[in-house]
């Protein structure tokens, strides 16, 4: 353990030990050969949907823009966290720089914030087509989905920046082991010597603000979508309506259910492996399946423009 002295004869950690996904040396290299398969083909993945979304025409839509920018945002997503991961069950336990891991913190709250405020945004997009579609052209004008978009980058930025700050502003005197594959919350607030009142409060407020903002906006937007579709005359148009809401749906819930149970609470967590498992959820699974879940409607639209 790297540490250097600090005034008052206080040791304060220059480092970070990531122990990674698994101790078992017996099953690192399986693991290491499938998330490395999982990390590339979501990369190629992503790759196709902003292919597809920038190359043709009948796709220049709000909800393939939003896709557009889903996808973008999990390139890096995945990128931030997986390299951490893959290394740690290459090599075992990791020696992380303290500026390295709090730059990997920051980068991962903004998009994890990002993520969520996006994912509102194309439930409030299915609410106008489906609820006002008369009024769908005016509603979701270019400027507004850019809006909405530029909205979620510079949310995630700025909630990233306050709690990071928070965080890399705490003495860490030792030990200095996050059982974690990369530098998350909890873990590192476990690890602070000193008072963390302030930084858990920080830290909850965000979530509520984003995590269950966000869940609740596209919460109201399903009910108010699920009255209109009962509403609706015909069995066909009801189908149509919730199939262009399903694919969203499933990523929505898969996405909070991991997130909200390890982000949504007052008080530190302690890192255990459950909550690894969780993280490899919506770190590496999510990123890489919800480009499989929306191909549907890439078939649809381009089969029946």
């Amino acid at each position: 353990m790297e540490r250097s002295l600090e005034t008052g004869n206080m040791n304060r950690v220059r480092e970070f030990v990531l122990l990674g996904l698994s101790t078992r040396v017996d099953i690192r290299d399986v693991l290491f050969a499938i998330f490395l398969n999982r990390y590339v083909l979501t990369l190629l993945e992503n790759t196709l949907i902003i292919y597809l979304v920038c190359s043709h025409s009948e796709l220049h839509k709000p909800t393939y823009f939003f896709l557009g920018n889903l996808s973008c945002l999990e390139m890096r997503y995945v990128s931030v966290t997986v390299p951490s991961l893959l290394v740690g069950l290459r090599t075992g336990p990791c020696h992380v720089p303290f500026t390295a891991c709090m730059t990997q913190l920051f980068f991962f709250i903004s998009l994890i914030c990002t993520e969520c405020t996006l994912l509102a945004s194309m439930a409030y997009d299915r609410y106008v087509a489906i609820c006002r579609p008369l009024h769908y052209p005016l509603l979701m004008r270019p400027q507004v989905c850019l809006g909405l978009a530029m909205t979620s980058w510079l949310g995630g930025l700025l909630v990233s920046v306050v709690k990071t700050s928070c965080i890399a502003s705490l003495s860490y005197c030792g030990p200095n082991v996050l059982n974690h594959f990369f530098c998350d919350v909890s873990p590192l607030l476990n690890l602070s010597c000193t008072h963390v009142a302030l930084t858990e409060l920080v830290d909850f407020i965000s979530a509520i603000v984003i995590l269950w903002g966000s869940l609740l906006v596209a919460i109201a937007t399903y009910v108010a979508i699920g009255r209109a579709v009962l509403r609706m005359p015909s069995a066909a148009a009801r189908h149509k309506a919730l199939s262009t809401c399903a694919s969203h749906l499933v990523v929505v819930g898969i996405f909070y259910s991991a997130t909200l149970f390890i982000y949504a609470r007052p008080s530190r967590i302690e890192a255990m492996d459950l909550n690894k498992m969780l993280s490899v959820v919506y770190t590496v699974l999510t990123p890489m399946c919800n480009p499989v879940i929306y191909c549907l409607h890439f078939n649809l639209c381009l089969l029946w423009p």
